[in-house]
């Protein structure tokens, strides 16, 4: 493929490739003699944000590197967004990787870029085409989306703190508005708050976006916060794949130490300390209405009293 990049249309709506937008089927990957995966199998729904466990050195972020392209695998068959990509042996013949984004670890930014150049990366490559103006304008847009004050898009990524680092990689992964968004451990080296924010502002882009989110993390309150399904890679392939409730009740040891330790005990009870004041707060405020409704009958139906004895 040569020329100008061009993006891959839409996957028709309804279509297989529509609902699961990632489909690997008996991966393999391997280093030498050291075999990674062996009959790996996922599914990605759309609309969903997967995250993706499993103990150091199992291939989560290779599993990652073979979905987009970067890995090229021993064995099997990788379809995203209805593209074969391990059909693909040239970077260039990839013609999706307009439609979706990427977070490295720590970010990957160049550092002799500003932010907002860093962000402009991908808008040079799919769309040389833009005025300078538009994409100025497009790279500030992603900066603040991202949570970032407009101040930061002058700024090089030596002069952040590692939290607005994340940010401003995240600002380069939404650049080209994509459908996919990959995350390798988005909240690693966050402090507790930091990476609190960092989980929310995913939930609100996924939903006010429509993205569909591969989330790689060992962050079990990230796990419980935001994640739908968590999918764990064990014994070279995804053994598992669901809500964690449906994880617990497995009986696979690694899943029973990983959720049921201490730390998985913590981040479960805060999960469920945060749904009860959740649904204190709805309780009171749906008692506020009530009780502003009523007021407001009693308010009209003496003043229908009034009304009639001057009459």
């Amino acid at each position: 493929m040569s020329g100008e990049p061009i993006c891959a249309e839409p996957v028709p709506i309804g279509s297989e490739a529509d609902q699961f937008p990632i489909r690997v089927r008996g991966l393999k990957n391997a280093f030498g003699d050291h075999v990674i995966h062996e009959n790996l199998d996922l599914d990605v729904r759309k609309g969903e944000i997967l995250g993706v466990v499993g103990g150091s050195g199992t291939g989560k972020s290779v599993l990652m590197r073979s979905i987009i392209g970067l890995k090229i695998p021993e064995e099997g068959t990788i379809e995203v967004l209805g593209s074969q990509i391990t059909d693909a042996r040239d970077d260039d013949d990839i013609d999706i990787r307009c439609r979706w984004g990427i977070l490295f670890q720590g970010g990957a930014l160049f550092s002799t870029l500003t932010v907002a150049e860093n962000v402009e990366v991908p808008l040079r490559e799919f769309y040389p085409e833009i005025t300078d103006e538009l994409r100025h304008e497009i790279a500030r847009y992603k900066v603040l989306l991202s949570g970032l004050p407009a101040e930061a898009t002058s700024k090089y990524p030596s002069e952040l703190s590692g939290g607005m680092r994340k940010r401003a990689g995240l600002s380069r992964a939404l650049a080209l508005d994509p459908e996919l968004l990959f995350l390798d451990e988005p909240t690693a080296g966050l402090d507790p708050i930091g990476a609190a924010g960092f989980d929310q502002l995913i939930r609100s882009l996924q939903q006010t976006l429509g993205l569909t989110v591969f989330l790689i993390t060992h962050d079990l309150d990230t796990l419980y916060e935001i994640c739908d399904r968590v999918a764990v890679i064990a014994d070279k392939r995804v053994i598992a794949v669901g809500t964690i409730p449906e994880l617990i009740a497995t009986e696979h040891p690694w899943i029973k130490s990983y959720f049921n330790g201490p730390r998985g005990r913590a981040a479960k009870a805060a999960n469920e300390r945060t749904a009860a004041e959740a649904a204190n707060e709805r309780t009171a405020a749906e008692a506020a209405n009530e009780l502003t409704a009523a007021q407001a009958a009693n308010q009209q139906n003496a003043a229908l009293g009034t009304s009639g004895h001057e009459a």
